[in-house]
């Protein structure tokens, strides 16, 4: 190093070394690596026009339906991606003055950073769903298509039969320019007859699959699929709508696994209060976004809080839409008693009613009065006033599910006092908290999560306390749910944990929920008798 780039004498290098390094083992293997690279270092010539090279002003312009979200991406991201954003005037960011930009840009980025990306045997291939269950970036999902969508896909797409749908195919599809290569669908696909149904190949032998990724994800998700295989089950939950893809994540990220599973869950009704780490530089990073949303424009509203209040950010979204849907729920009441909306109307603003706290149910039940109120609203009488009044902020009407995620920095240490805060406040939240055990943004220091006895890059000697359980202390409330989940140790136990928090906002009082995830994603192995 010291003879190559400052140019000392191959001696002073060495004294240099033995000053900056004890060991002795160390300053002979520091010996032989000057030598070889004495030895080993090869001229490469650089082409002479290359000193008359431009800059390549030619740029692909991003196009698609969601014109807010294309503009965004052609005006603000690709500058800001091809280091032009200085450059960019004041003008540019009009339209995203208030901080709110469009979700979903990720998914024009494709970086193409992979060396191996997994290429699909369907002759081996089970239909269980693993691979897109554990991975990280969304980038490789399953699909059901009907006889004409199969008939129309790009000649070369690989496909079979569905089991328990026999009129419908299945296919897997990699997006392979977003795919970081870290074999977490590989290595847990459980293939047939000894024979994986995932295979690692070398990237440039799967460019071509890009196109059919691209075709399957513009098809309409079936409603007959989403009926035979339920959001219950680790399989069924892969055909819905992931609404976290593409981040920049680390290849083979555990915490974005939980959080794309989750966004298949509740995703099309979704706040989610992110508190600052690693959650926040994948979730939001400028200028792209990985949070997207589905074909009716419903997605996940995501903003960044402090690494110390964002439980309290997030309690202050779910009070703020508690109080909107009160206000709001108040006009509707008055409508229903004025006894001026036909039978229709009061039909629907009860069932809007009687599902007020289910988020999922309530979502419907909010479109389908929605377009009853659209017809009273054109009445001159009281509860055409009220109707107005109520479609005025008809985007508060329906539940939210409301989420803070964070990691132990912010659950277990100086956000702590602000978390203990919320789940004793009794509100209506879910709390997620990525238990890595270590500080890890900020690059490994052990903290109260972190158990006894764990070395991590800054705490070299050991932790010489026990880690703090912060699901018994949050459990001790004996009113908020609390579950703990590994991914990779039981699939199902995961999903059914995440799922109970639905059902928890259908008693009698709402409660917080309370999820620690530990970053486990290789499955555990069973111990022989």
């Amino acid at each position: 190093f010291f003879f190559f780039f400052f140019f000392f004498k191959q001696k002073t290098a060495y004294e240099m070394l033995r000053s900056l390094v004890g060991s002795e083992m160390c300053i002979r293997d520091s010996y032989e690596a000057i030598d070889r690279g004495a030895q080993d270092v090869k001229k490469v010539e650089i082409p002479s026009e290359w000193k008359n090279a431009g800059e390549d002003e030619s740029k692909a312009q991003a196009s698609g339906d969601n014109k807010c979200l294309v503009d965004y991406v052609n005006n603000v991201l690709k500058p800001v991606n091809a280091y032009k954003g200085n450059d960019l005037p004041v003008s540019a960011f009009l339209n995203y003055a208030d901080g709110a930009v469009p979700n979903g840009s990720a998914a024009y980025e494709k970086r193409g950073i992979a060396v191996d990306v997994p290429e699909w045997k369907p002759e081996n291939c089970i239909q269980c769903n693993f691979c897109s269950f554990v991975c990280p970036h969304a980038v490789i999902r399953s699909f059901g298509i009907n006889d004409e969508e199969a008939q129309n896909a790009p000649a070369e797409l690989k496909y079979i039969n569905m089991t328990g749908l026999p009129e419908m195919k299945f296919a897997i599809a990699v997006s392979t320019l977003d795919c970081t290569g870290c074999g977490a669908c590989a290595m847990i696909c459980p293939g047939k007859k000894g024979e994986k149904a995932l295979v690692m190949s070398p990237i440039d032998t799967q460019m071509k699959k890009q196109v059919e990724f691209d075709y399957l994800r513009t098809l309409p998700i079936k409603e007959e699929v989403l009926n035979k295989f339920r959001d219950t089950t680790v399989k069924g939950s892969q055909f819905r709508q992931p609404l976290l893809e593409f981040s920049g994540a680390c290849g083979g990220c555990a915490e974005t696994t939980y959080a794309k599973l989750i966004t298949q869950l509740y995703g099309n009704r979704m706040y989610l209060a992110n508190a600052t780490g690693c959650s926040s530089i994948w979730g939001g990073s400028a200028p792209s976004t990985p949070y997207a949303a589905d074909e009716n424009g419903h997605g996940v509203a995501w903003a960044n809080s402090l690494f110390e209040d964002n439980a309290e950010f997030g309690l202050g979204m779910a009070l703020a839409q508690k109080a909107n849907r009160d206000r709001l729920k108040s006009y509707v009441e008055k409508i229903l008693d004025s006894g001026e909306a036909s039978e229709d109307t009061c039909e629907s603003i009860k069932n809007y009613l009687n599902t007020f706290n289910d988020s999922k149910l309530n979502k419907k039940a909010t479109e389908d009065m929605v377009k009853k109120l659209e017809k009273v609203a054109e009445c001159e009488c009281e509860g055409g006033e009220l109707a107005r009044k109520t479609l005025k902020n008809k985007d508060m009407l329906s539940k939210k599910s409301i989420w803070m995620m964070g990691g132990d920095g912010w659950s277990y240490d100086i956000g702590y006092g602000g978390l203990d805060h919320v789940l004793a406040s009794g509100e209506d939240v879910n709390v997620f908290v990525f238990d890595t055990e270590v500080y890890s943004n900020t690059g490994g220091q052990s903290s109260k999560a972190s158990p006894m006895g764990s070395v991590a890059q800054f705490a070299a000697k050991g932790k010489a306390l026990k880690k703090k359980d912060l699901g018994a202390m949050a459990r001790n409330y004996g009113y908020v749910y609390v579950a703990q989940v590994a991914i990779g140790a039981d699939f199902n136990q995961c999903l059914k944990a995440i799922i109970a928090v639905s059902y928890t906002h259908l008693r009698a009082h709402e409660t917080p929920e309370h999820l620690v995830c530990r970053l486990l994603l290789e499955k555990k192995k069973k111990k022989k008798k």
